[in-house]
């Protein structure tokens, strides 16, 4: 074990505030975020226009991009995509129930072991990762076991039940 490993540093919400850049931190721990590739930025506009048109009839769910969300004190991550059911708030604090990644080389490891667990954990009902080399998505829906991939594209959020066409956002791309 090395010395970095034998004495880590943790900091805190009030510290990560302070920083230069976009970082997330998660338990005290940072994590630099990667600068966006253009396809994801394109994915992140298809699919937030995507998941705004699928809850235009639910009122109390919206979506939202690049919306930071503090966990705990020492715990923020900012997902590409969420939605959130409830008044919107001044900052989000409560758990959304819908979590989307677009996953790129950089941030997979973290996306697919880190966010998944910590999001399992947290009670997050769906967790998406969306895959813009492959042009795959994978949904994720808690149960009483954890995450489970869900085939269907149905979801049931406060009251609302909707489809939301996820493979849809790679039309056009080749």
């Amino acid at each position: 074990m090395g010395l970095a490993e034998k004495y880590p540093e943790r900091y805190t919400v009030e510290h990560w505030k302070t920083w230069e850049g976009d970082w997330e931190l998660i338990e005290g721990v940072p994590y630099a975020m990667a600068s966006p590739r253009p396809i994801n930025q394109h994915l992140l506009v298809v699919l937030g226009v995507l998941l705004t048109d699928a809850l235009k009839d639910c009122e109390k769910c919206k979506a939202f991009a690049e919306l930071d969300w503090y966990i705990s004190p020492n715990t923020v991550v900012r997902p590409d995509l969420l939605v959130f059911c409830g008044n919107i708030p001044e900052r989000l604090e409560e758990r959304p129930v819908m979590i989307v990644e677009i996953v790129s080389p950089e941030s997979r490891e973290r996306d697919e072991g880190l966010k998944y667990e910590l999001y399992q954990w947290l009670g997050v009902k769906y967790y998406v990762l969306v895959y813009p080399d492959e042009r795959c998505v994978k949904v994720f829906e808690l149960t009483d076991k954890g995450y489970g991939e869900k085939k269907n594209r149905a979801f049931a959020f406060e009251g609302c039940e909707i489809e939301i066409p996820f493979e849809e956002v790679f039309h056009g791309l080749g």
